[in-house]
């Protein structure tokens, strides 16, 4: 039925309540972070402490002040570094409040808050470069809908929360609305903008029967949608969740710097007893010596290199999830900038892994033309469910040609699909099986030819042009025995042709004799030249071809886009061998698929990626990344991605030791006031942040493309 516009019985200030109350935020106030709101206290308790110590202000009315400045600054990171302490790890966070008791202890009241305010904005910042970094993430929610309107049994309607609808639900979807949930349509016509999900650049028409996802942007029709998935298991929300788990493991080079982290806070602290120890034993004074090995141990911890590897990791996998590719870890992450080889999978990831017509071939003598030959296909298949057969029925959409009306509908497997239209008898494929039935229906065609001399010119196409009718062909064809046998032949000669392209040849009778064949492929995608060009460049190797395909339909393909090594008729546990053999070699071999057929490569591999379009579930389990939006290009563009944030990792790793390198040694050489060397241990541990941030950033993406 039609779907009708009512509107919800929900009054508008119920429906903007509820929006209000349930629109999720976009991006992370500063003061909603409670080290910030701390960080913050702290620096007004020193502002106004300093100025009265300036100017001579009695004692009790700015000491006060400084004591609630360390507390407020302090505690939060005092109480996790005693916890972490109750469990026999030191934390360098603690190092950092004792160091500022220290100071205060011997008089430097005034350094030892400033070490705390710093150190406290320091915390703040890196909580706020994290909670961006989820934002980012996060915003992928934004797309879907708050609210949907739920129509139930009796055709009432009301708007409910996305989160409240259950599979099986129906929703309706109006005219610029966003889709609240996945799932398929049941009723109504239009065109959905999903570009959010798939990367398809222009709308896609969807009538009865077809998918629409959750946040994608109905056009112009109303839909009405059977719900198929809970909110939680929706795409956007899958999207998501993988890339928060992937934020939460960590990369080798992390958990190495941590593993390494402890034995250094160890030494350190022995380091700095030696530091204020040794002096005194040499008639050093205690307040300079103590003074020193305070400074010593502030400059020398490693918060900087602690800090260098997981932000450039976690926002190359958010700049990667915003266009379209889940990487499932920072492990991931890390280990997608080390292949060296690659692999890649035929059907569905060089290709679009849908079957297309290419060739429509009228035999001579038939008396068609390629639009009533596609014509007479297409009426005949498109009751059937095939996929060759929508591919058929595809094609004569796109070149706008109206079908005739098919009746008497049969198929059988493996030799294809047989209908009346226009009261002819069409059949539609496997060659072979056609032509051998062929001998047996000569009087059925010879009825069939006098039958069409009768009739009359058939529909217009959309350029105008009229194209005949299966009657009218036939009648103006005057099918006889001689002319049904060099069909015959022909249509063998069309098929072979076809064939050895690299086609699957479909062949069209007209009451049992040949009039046309039809060449079918899964076409190339427009990227994947590009794609295999820009993959060889980063792996210093051309990609190889892995594909369970004949060899002959592998060559073809693999010629198009440059691919010389081709691996064809590969069962999985041949395509596991050919990557193992890689890696035997010495080679970081990365697979690209979205097949069944592919998951055990996938998961023998130094990295898998799954095409998540058509990838199968077990593909997309196994792979280590996925590509949501299909986009074969966008492959190279994370493995560069990774690569720049490995080159991140490093460049933090040399500031940081840059940093306290230099800090370490100016303060045993040297003086360094405890300020200045604040300053410094601080300003290293902000700078290796905010360079790690540098990848959520949109030209970073750009850039990783080139």
């Amino acid at each position: 039925m039609t779907s009708t516009l009512v509107p919800p019985p929900v009054t508008p200030d119920r429906t903007a309540d509820a929006r209000a109350a349930a629109a999720p935020r976009r991006r992370t106030r500063v003061l909603a972070l409670p080290e910030a709101r701390w960080a913050a206290l702290a620096l007004v308790l020193f502002l106004v402490a300093l100025p009265l110590q300036l100017t001579g202000a009695p004692a009790w009315a700015w000491g006060p002040l400084y004591a609630l400045t360390y507390a407020a600054g302090g505690w939060e990171p005092g109480w996790a570094g005693l916890q972490a302490l109750r469990e026999k790890t030191l934390d360098v966070d603690l190092l950092m409040v004792v160091a500022a008791l220290g100071a205060a202890a011997i008089g430097q009241v005034t350094d030892g808050a400033l070490l705390i305010v710093i150190f406290a904005t320091s915390g703040a910042l890196e909580a706020l470069a994290t909670a961006r970094t989820a934002d980012s993430v996060r915003g992928l929610l934004d797309l879907a809908p708050v609210l949907a309107t739920r129509v139930a049994a009796d055709g009432t309607e009301a708007a409910v929360a996305v989160a409240e609808l259950r599979v099986g639900d129906t929703v309706l979807v109006r005219p610029g609305e966003r889709v609240g949930a996945d799932g398929r349509v049941l009723d109504g016509a239009s065109d959905v903008d999903q570009a959010t999900i798939t990367g398809e650049p222009l709308p896609v028409a969807k009538e009865k029967g077809d998918e629409v996802f959750a946040g994608t942007l109905n056009g112009t029709g109303a839909l009405r949608v059977r719900v198929e998935r809970d909110a939680s298991d929706s795409v956007i929300a899958r999207i998501v969740r993988m890339v928060e788990e992937a934020s939460e493991t960590k990369a080798p080079t992390q958990l190495f710097i941590e593993k390494v982290e402890q034995r250094y806070s160890l030494g350190m602290v022995a380091a700095t007893l030696a530091v204020f120890l040794v002096p005194l034993a040499f008639g050093a004074a205690l307040t300079g010596s103590l003074l020193r090995a305070m400074t010593f141990m502030i400059v020398a911890s490693p918060c900087a290199v602690v800090l260098a590897t997981m932000p450039p990791l976690l926002s190359a996998i958010a700049n990667a999830g915003r266009h379209g590719v889940l990487v499932k870890s920072a492990v991931v992450m890390e280990r997608l900038g080390e292949v060296d080889a690659v692999a890649l999978d035929k059907t569905g990831t060089l290709t679009e892994g849908t079957p297309r017509v290419t060739d429509v071939r009228p035999l001579p003598g038939s008396g068609l033309d390629e639009a009533a030959l596609l014509t007479l296909a297409a009426a005949a298949e498109h009751p059937s469910e095939h996929p060759l057969a929508r591919a058929v029925v595809d094609a004569a959409r796109e070149r706008g040609l109206a079908l005739p009306t098919a009746e008497h509908f049969g198929s059988a497997p493996g030799v294809g699909v047989w209908a009346t239209v226009d009261g002819r008898r069409i059949g539609v494929g496997s060659p072979a099986r056609l032509l051998e039935g062929a001998a047996t229906e000569d009087g059925d065609r010879s009825t069939g030819g006098a039958r069409g001399a009768t009739g009359a010119a058939g529909p217009t196409g959309a350029a105008g042009v009229g194209v005949a009718t299966a009657t009218g062909v036939a009648g103006a064809a005057g099918v006889t025995g001689a002319t049904e046998a060099a069909g015959a032949t022909e249509a063998t000669e069309v098929v072979g042709r076809l064939e050895d392209g690299g086609r699957t040849a479909v062949l069209v009778t007209l009451d049992g004799a040949p009039v046309g064949v039809l060449g079918v492929a899964d076409r190339l995608r427009p990227d994947a030249a590009a794609t295999v060009a820009s993959l060889a460049s980063l792996a210093g190797a051309a990609p190889l071809l892995v594909t369970g395909d004949n060899p002959r339909a592998a060559a073809r393909l693999a010629a198009e886009v440059g691919i010389e090594d081709v691996r064809a008729g590969l069962l999985p546990e041949h395509k596991v061998h050919a990557v193992r053999e890689l890696a035997a070699a010495g080679r970081k071999v990365m697979v690209v698929g979205d097949g069944v057929n592919d998951a055990p490569a996938l998961a023998a591999a130094h990295s898998g990626i799954a095409m998540g379009r058509a990838g199968s579930d077990l593909a997309l389990e196994t792979a280590d990344a996925v590509i949501v939006r299909d986009e074969l290009a966008t492959v190279p563009a994370v493995v560069g991605l990774s690569r720049r944030a490995r080159r991140l990792v490093v460049q933090n790793l040399v500031i940081a030791g840059v940093f306290i390198a230099a800090l370490v040694v100016w303060d045993l050489a040297g003086t360094l006031p405890l300020p200045l060397g604040v300053a410094g241990h601080e300003g290293s541990t902000v700078i290796v942040g905010l360079n790690g941030l540098r990848l959520l950033r949109e030209a970073a993406w750009k850039r990783a493309t080139r």
